[in-house]
């Protein structure tokens, strides 16, 4: 394992700023310029007045500090949904590989050093926006099936050097969607593959479960419900008992999913799941969108209260839902039944706040009503609820005994303007570029928004260059293949240089 960058500052530090989010009882709580401090990678006060001796003092002025975000879904790629933004549909466009692509054999479009570099690309960016706990996801579309064991090695390597607390696991599966020429979607299965590619992934697990310090822990992640076989949700959900890691599954987030599972299986994707005995208390499952009696299901059911009873976990990313025109109906309902509900970023940009100040607006859309969620409410699903959603009392949370992953959100920025209240002026004018410095077990991992050994101009124009080129070759594994100008449509009539 590459060592950390951040060395952790000897002795006693004491943070102040106008607001500090403390927990108490169960309970976030706001402390008028309140204090807290850390020692090695623990919290050991919060509040007013702490009387004993400190190493150091700081003073981040008109700020808020508060937990780190904790993000279920997060995106680790240079993503590509955002190309499908206004490139509809699905099929169409090279998000479903064509059954001529599958026959000539899928292949990796990035190499191992660029795999490598958009994990570490996109943990740095997951810091700035003040995410500390991150369980990485990124498409499968461009890869010759699975995500390797060799590449979450190189991941976990970018995790320790940058701070970042992380749960990794290669993703695998046992088929894929296939699109036919006359737009049928299919699947198409091999299992053997998937099953080889599950073994491997439980190897992974043994050799870096507490990796770095503990920054590394991992996970089980089959990839989406209707990419698997019964055997190998079986082998998963049995593997993650025994190791007691969390297993993540795409679930119940498109309508095409929903009815593939539902004529290969008779039964909607949470009854499957259900009868092969897969659930564990730390079940995640990003999207929760598509469930019986929602507007795209009109088959009655069962499916939320499925969820509900097994204790698993919606994953709920707002803003790559509505961006498709989708949306959980409704978040405060879904709190109301009892359902466990954290929060994912999942897209570009991969920025909590965004996705929280986005998930208010839908909700009260979908609920008809302002008053059916507050800011708090979102906030709490992005830090304590997406903590005990993988079992970790110790995050998403301020208080003596927690981890010191700690950020710093600054509120002394013009487009701020003047603050009310500071979780609901950040989720009103704010957004995650706002954090200035973040605490990861103990480590000053960002300050004054620049992160150690990163230089963002320089990654920034090499992720460009690199998704150019994963761009070009979208016709390979587009039904018909025709040329990237007409997968990708332009808002306007293009007219280049050379041609002026």
């Amino acid at each position: 394992m590459t060592p950390q960058a951040a060395e952790r500052p000897k002795g006693r530090t004491l943070l102040t700023a106008r607001w500090v989010v403390g927990h108490q009882d169960g309970r976030h709580r706001l402390l008028e310029h309140g204090e807290v401090v850390f020692e090695n990678d623990t919290v050991i006060f919060v509040g007013h007045g702490f009387r004993g001796e400190v190493a150091r003092r700081i003073d981040h002025g008109q700020a808020l500090i508060g937990p780190g975000f904790v993000d279920l879904d997060a995106l680790s790629d240079l993503d590509t949904t955002i190309l499908a933004f206004d490139n509809q549909p699905a099929w169409k466009k090279g998000r479903v590989w064509p059954r001529s692509y599958i026959e000539a054999g899928p292949y990796e479009m990035y190499s191992r050093e660029e795999l490598a570099f958009q994990k570490a690309h996109a943990f740095a960016t997951l810091i700035r926006n003040g995410i500390t706990t991150a369980l990485p996801i990124a498409s499968l579309f461009y890869r010759a099936w699975g995500e390797t064991p060799e590449e979450f090695a190189d991941a976990a390597d970018a995790a320790a050097r940058l701070g970042l607390r992380v749960y990794l696991g290669p993703a695998y599966r046992t088929g894929n969607q296939m699109v036919d020429t006359d737009g049928r979607v299919t699947t198409y299965y091999d299992e053997p593959r998937g099953l080889a590619e599950l073994n491997a992934a439980l190897r992974f697990c043994e050799r870096f479960e507490g990796a770095a310090g503990g920054l590394i822990r991992t996970m089980l992640s089959p990839d989406r419900v209707e990419t698997c076989t019964p055997e190998l949700l079986r082998r998963t959900a049995a593997a993650a008992r025994a190791l007691d890691v969390p297993v993540r599954q795409h679930c119940c987030q498109s309508k095409i999913e929903y009815d593939l599972v539902l004529s290969q299986h008779g039964m909607s994707p949470p009854e499957w799941l259900e009868s092969l005995n897969f659930f564990t208390d730390k079940t995640l499952l990003p999207h929760g969108t598509v469930v019986s009696g929602s507007r795209l299901v009109s088959r009655p059911g069962r499916d939320l209260e499925i969820f509900r009873d097994h204790g698993a976990t919606i994953v709920h990313c707002p803003l790559v839902s509505g961006r498709h025109g989708n949306v959980i109906d409704h978040f405060a309902r879904y709190r109301a039944m009892g359902l466990r509900v954290g929060m994912g970023t999942d897209t570009s940009p991969p920025d909590m706040v965004l996705n929280m100040q986005v998930g208010i607006i839908l909700a009260r859309v979908a609920a008809g009503a302002v008053d059916a969620v507050r800011c708090e409410d979102y906030y709490d699903a992005a830090t304590i609820h997406g903590a005990d959603a993988i079992g970790r009392p110790d995050l998403g949370r301020l208080q003596p005994g927690a981890k010191a992953d700690i950020t710093v959100f600054d509120l002394d920025r013009p487009h701020v303007g003047q603050v009310i209240d500071p979780i609901q002026t950040m989720l009103l004018t704010g957004h995650g570029r706002d954090f200035s410095s973040v605490v990861i077990d103990g480590r000053i991992v960002m300050k004054d928004r620049a992160i150690p050994g990163v230089d963002e101009a320089s990654d920034n124009a090499r992720a460009q260059t690199q998704f150019e080129g994963l761009i070009a070759q979208y016709p390979k594994r587009t039904v018909g293949h025709p040329p990237v100008g007409e997968i990708f449509s332009s808002s306007y009539p293009v007219i280049r240089a050379d041609r002026a």
